[in-house]
């Protein structure tokens, strides 16, 4: 699968590029759950916030599903017979302007669910109905040695910390900031990868 890099997008404008992809389409459904697609991410965000996370997981928590956006093979729907790998396609968006571990977060929250699955028995239990689904187009939960693969990445705890704030902003009608609450540090985030 190749996911080709947005073009044109600079340090100067990615943070607009982002807020822009929340106003035009952040109203969408979300996969079959009871929020829009804006309103999960910035519950993840603000999840993180409130427990008093760094900004970068912030900051991974809000975009960690912006590949749903930018995939060049569509958003998902519970007809999906195939995955449409969103979270390759938002980390290539986002790797030529965020650390490490904010691309790791993204690229790696579908493998977390596959992960936590195969170590977690009561996580399943857990999952939506939309999850349970994307979960069988993505390959299921992991074996031993994905498992023993996937713990070996040094953002390992990063990520799972992520997917959980992930799996937690699912609820209807919750209060959250908006974009431009983050949009600052978003920014923050960026010039501090990139060195002023």
């Amino acid at each position: 699968m190749t996911v080709q890099p947005i073009d044109g997008l600079t340090r100067d404008t990615i943070v607009p590029f982002l807020a822009g992809i929340f106003e035009r389409r952040g109203g969408e459904e979300y996969l079959g759950e009871p929020v829009t697609m804006a309103e999960h991410m910035l519950q993840g965000a603000c999840l993180a916030e409130q427990q008093g996370e760094s900004e970068v997981i912030v900051v991974a928590a809000l975009l960690h599903d912006i590949g749903h956006f930018t995939s060049e093979f569509g958003t998902f729907s519970m007809e999906d017979t195939h995955d449409r790998h969103h979270e390759e396609a938002g980390a290539r968006v986002l790797e030529r302007f965020f650390p490490k571990l904010v691309v790791d977060c993204v690229r790696q929250h579908v493998a977390a669910k596959r992960y936590i699955c195969a170590t977690d028995p009561s996580y399943f239990g857990e999952l939506s109905e939309a999850s349970i689904h994307s979960l069988k187009l993505q390959g299921g939960p992991m074996d031993a040695a994905e498992v023993a693969a996937f713990e070996a990445n040094p953002n390992f705890a990063e990520i799972v910390k992520v997917r959980r704030l992930d799996d937690a902003g699912k609820i209807a009608g919750i209060q959250t900031p908006d974009f431009a609450h983050y949009a600052p540090m978003v920014q923050r985030v960026v010039d501090s990868h990139l060195g002023t």
